[in-house]
């Protein structure tokens, strides 16, 4: 009684190699996109919220000044003024401070200090003095637009970024325009 036992040896067909492999492509193109997604609902969250520190800091700054910060009565539509407002709310306190020369003046936002600041709002420095006139940028690494004046929508003060697409219509800031769209602001 011999018997012979066949054993056989099976392998993966190539569909079924081909079905796994889509499968996993699948996976993860939605993973990827899931994230991207995740990503820009960060970015958005992030700039309505560096929007909301910087207006408190202007308010405070008016309050100390009876003006909103900028050099001219009716600053530009397009806002690029970035340089003003990091100047008016970080350079020139800390200037003071350190150097005790000119006006008393205070520092209204810490967090813009490019030295040690944690928000990614000013480019980084090692050097133990901040440079003037950095700009303020958004997630996106775009200025932070801000006007005041005749031109502002709000009686007090505009402030806003141009959000993922880095487009605005200056002249008709109505949400319906499509540079628009996903502009992030204060008005």
């Amino acid at each position: 009684m011999n018997r012979k036992i066949e054993v056989s040896q099976r392998g993966f067909t190539l569909i079924e190699m081909m079905t796994v492999i889509t499968i996993i492509v699948i996976l993860a193109g939605i993973t990827v996109a899931g994230m991207s997604y995740i990503t820009d609902k960060q970015a958005n969250a992030k700039a309505q919220v560096d929007i909301e520190l910087l207006s408190s800091a202007i308010e405070k700054y008016k309050l100390d000044y009876g003006d909103y910060p900028g050099f001219a009565e009716n600053t530009e539509p397009a806002g690029d003024i970035s340089e003003e407002l990091y100047n008016a709310l970080f350079y020139d306190g800390w200037n003071y401070k350190e150097n005790e020369a000119g006006d008393e003046t205070d520092i209204y936002l810490k967090e813009l200090d490019p030295r040690s600041g944690k928000q990614t709002w000013v480019a980084k420095t090692n050097s133990n003095q901040p440079p003037m006139d950095l700009k303020i940028t958004d997630p996106w690494s775009r200025t932070y637009r801000y006007r005041k004046g005749l031109d502002a929508q709000n009686p007090d003060f505009d402030l806003w970024s141009m959000g993922k697409d880095g487009t605005s219509n200056f002249t008709n800031p109505d949400k319906s325009d499509p540079d628009n769209k996903d502009d992030i602001r204060n008005f």
